[in-house]
């Protein structure tokens, strides 16, 4: 179900829920943050993510589950929630909730998430210079970046904002050569 609409739909009001309780105690920012290790865990452990939204796994075996893996690593309120998540069988929905979490903090803080493809991994310098650039192009005050390597390239990046692409590969750039040089003839 991961990325469908339907599962937007229903992560959407608790993912605003959650925004709420978290701008009303300040810590908008410290649920982001827990809302990104619980992605990693997910990421890390699918078989994570198969035991939370196995309908045959009893909910007390979820909760016990869930307050073992997280321990005091997340904010209360976000245990709280999670907890409640179970209660209602929503817990099927945690990732989507998660990063529907991230989307509404992004827009709050005026950060894009770039997803950056590089032949081969960024030095610090090369990660500063994709941020800064991204920033130019977008306006934003802040980046978030996910890299991801594809030799592929052969040198260069691509980077994806939203549905923006901006191919500064040498592959991209070899394409679009014999592009001009076929329309040429």
């Amino acid at each position: 179900m991961k990325g469908s609409l339907f599962s937007t739909e229903i992560a959407e009001p608790y993912a605003q829920a959650l925004m709420s309780l978290a701008e009303s105690h300040d810590i908008t920012r410290s649920i982001g943050e827990d809302c990104r290790t619980i992605l990693d865990l997910l990421e890390e452990s699918p078989e994570l993510g198969q035991f939370i939204s196995s309908p045959v796994i009893k909910d007390e075996d979820k909760r016990a589950v869930l307050n073992r893996i997280l321990g005091d690593d997340i904010h209360q309120y976000l245990r709280n929630f999670l907890m409640l998540l179970v209660d209602k069988r929503r817990i099927v929905f945690l990732e989507a909730i998660c990063e529907q979490y991230l989307a509404l903090l992004r827009k709050q803080t005026n950060t894009v998430l770039a997803e950056v493809t590089a032949s081969t991994e960024l030095s610090d310098g090369q990660r500063r210079a994709v941020i800064d650039k991204i920033k130019a192009l977008t306006g934003a005050e802040a980046v978030e970046m996910k890299t991801d390597n594809d030799p592929d390239l052969i040198g260069g990046v691509i980077i994806k904002v939203g549905s923006q692409v901006f191919d500064a590969s040498l592959r991209g750039q070899l394409r679009r050569i014999s592009v001009s040089l076929g329309g040429a003839s």
